[in-house]
């Protein structure tokens, strides 16, 4: 499977780069080749959720990750609230309706010494979203999700895969 990483990404990956003090003028750039891209998403394990990282950078100010999320269809509806953390999803096969909010009801904080908060999202909550903004995503989609927006899958009518782009102000999430 060859995936293709539109400039409009790379575009909002450089956009939160350049908000970087110039202390990070001489550092090296980080490459992830579309082959990276398509290995990660081919180990993704089948009927389950998998959300891999494949790299999180000290990107001066604050750290930037890029990852690949995989969900198997569904009409069950769960959704997360990332505190600090902003997102960009890229989606590159599948459909689904992605519901956001400004709130979150019954929220539940995820562990703070889970993998989830270290090694992905930061500090979050797990619970549901009443009403809120539903849109159909498919592929070449772009969704950008801010800090403290609740978001989650009201149904995945084909299993969906998505490159998140993940902006890590607070500097909590682990280098990889």
């Amino acid at each position: 499977m060859q995936v293709q990483i539109p400039s409009l990404v790379l575009a909002v990956g450089a956009a939160a780069l350049a908000v970087a003090p110039p202390s990070t003028q001489g550092t090296a750039a980080t490459y992830i080749s579309a082959e990276d891209v398509a290995a990660t998403i081919a180990a993704a394990p089948e009927g389950r959720v998998s959300d891999q990282q494949i790299r999180h950078i000290d990107a001066g100010d604050l750290r930037l990750g890029i990852g690949v999320v995989s969900r198997p269809s569904t009409t069950t509806m769960s959704a997360i609230q990332h505190h600090r953390q902003a997102e960009v999803y890229r989606v590159v096969s599948g459909y689904g309706t992605l519901v956001t909010s400004p709130s979150l009801a019954d929220p539940r904080p995820l562990d703070p010494d889970g993998r989830t908060v270290l090694e992905l999202t930061g500090p979050s909550s797990f619970g549901t979203i009443e009403g809120g903004t539903s849109q159909k995503i498919g592929p070449g989609d772009i969704v950008i999700i801010p800090a403290g927006m609740a978001h989650g899958f009201s149904e995945i009518t084909e299993a969906i895969t998505y490159i998140v782009i993940r902006i890590d102000p607070d500097q909590l999430v682990k280098l990889k």
